[in-house]
């Protein structure tokens, strides 16, 4: 009888997937399947014919949470223990799921006459309810909508199976980013985003976001019930706001509420209940609103003169424009160019937003401010 002891390797670096154009908001359930038939109708003794079905069936036990199984090795090896130790090996550090969910594994290697039999004891650092929470997602677009659903309800942990990835640590921080805010609502404590992969390296990874907040979750959800209230009724007086008209009556009422501060908060609740906020506050409410009343709008991150910077960008009758709420653009209209944005100082990702082109001669639609 010989023991092995294998210890699971962590891996801790991060990678991304940028693959937007495959299959954008679809979901994958991935599920390791048991190519491997039972031992004697016994679902803990499986048996394997070859390395592949050995490294089948310790995925079988760890997606179903065995701690301790048998599996009977028909195959022809002539060194039974090494393919053994080479098939742990790689469950632990090549496979997501084994990366991700398993501590170590040991196991001891009986010969009996037509077979081995290796008795495997495998050691978890992940719950069953953290393995069955994993949600398996493809494309930038599911990732991205999973964060926003992670952050809109103040979670502190999710965990993702991403299939084609290509980009890295950063990508997915940039997308946490998105994520916050585009939900404005609850756009309210922009946490802490701790990202592990497992494992380093593959096309297939599980991805563990871990979120920490400064504010204490009775906090958020009494800010998020106060932010609804308030804009909810600044909705109600704007019912009927139309085209850029409408877009007006929007920015007036908000910069009736709420003072541009540089140093103010940086949230939509800054900005319509407390009555003070920075750029990215105004920027907030205003995707906020513009979202209830059905107004296209986004939000841009960028700088003024060399300073951190928050926008809006919004759809008008002559296309798409900026508006800074912030009350620092010197031009009469509110509604600018790319152009007029770049003259007044502003810079900002040209590949992040859509372009907002100068108005062909007769197509000044746009009202003044």
């Amino acid at each position: 009888m010989r023991r092995k002891l294998l210890a699971g390797i962590l891996a801790f670096s991060f990678f991304m997937t940028g693959c937007s154009s495959l299959l954008e908001r679809d979901y994958v359930d991935v599920t390791p399947h048991n190519s491997n038939p039972t031992a004697e109708g016994d679902p803990s003794v499986l048996r394997a014919d070859s390395y592949q079905e050995l490294v089948n069936a310790l995925m079988y036990f760890i997606s179903q949470g065995v701690e301790t199984g048998s599996i009977r090795l028909y195959g022809d090896s002539q060194d039974v223990e090494a393919d053994l130790e080479a098939a742990c090996l790689e469950v632990v550090q090549e496979d997501p799921l084994g990366a991700y969910a398993v501590d170590f594994i040991k196991y001891n290697i009986t010969s009996i006459v037509t077979y081995d039999e290796a008795e495997v004891q495998i050691t978890y650092r992940r719950s069953r309810e953290q393995v069955a929470s994993i949600i398996s997602a493809t494309g930038t677009t599911a990732i991205r909508s999973e964060l926003e659903e992670a952050m809109a309800a103040f979670a502190t942990e999710r965990v993702l199976r991403i299939s084609y990835f290509n980009e890295d640590y950063d990508g997915i921080q940039s997308l946490i980013r998105q994520a916050y805010l585009a939900e404005p609502e609850t756009a309210l404590d922009y946490p802490r985003a701790d990202i592990t992969f497992y494992p380093e390296s593959g096309r297939q990874r599980i991805v563990e976001v871990l979120l920490t907040y400064q504010l204490e979750p009775d906090e958020l959800e009494r800010r998020k019930r106060a932010l609804t209230l308030a804009f909810e009724e600044m909705a109600a007086v704007l019912w009927d706001a139309v085209e850029d008209e409408g877009l007006l009556d929007i920015r007036q009422a908000i910069l009736n509420t709420a003072v541009y501060d540089p140093a103010g908060g940086s949230t939509a609740y800054h900005a319509l209940v407390q009555h003070r906020a920075d750029s990215l506050g105004l920027s907030l409410s205003m995707s906020l609103l513009c979202g209830q009343l059905e107004f296209s709008c986004q939000i841009v991150e960028g700088s003024l003169n060399g300073e951190p910077h928050a926008w809006n960008l919004v759809n008008t009758q002559a296309g798409w424009r900026h508006l800074d709420l912030s009350g620092t653009s010197a031009n009469d209209s509110p509604f600018l160019t790319d152009q007029q944005m770049e003259e007044a100082g502003y810079e900002w990702d040209r590949d992040s937003v859509p372009p907002c082109t100068a108005l062909s001669e007769g197509e000044d639609t746009v009202p003044p401010s």
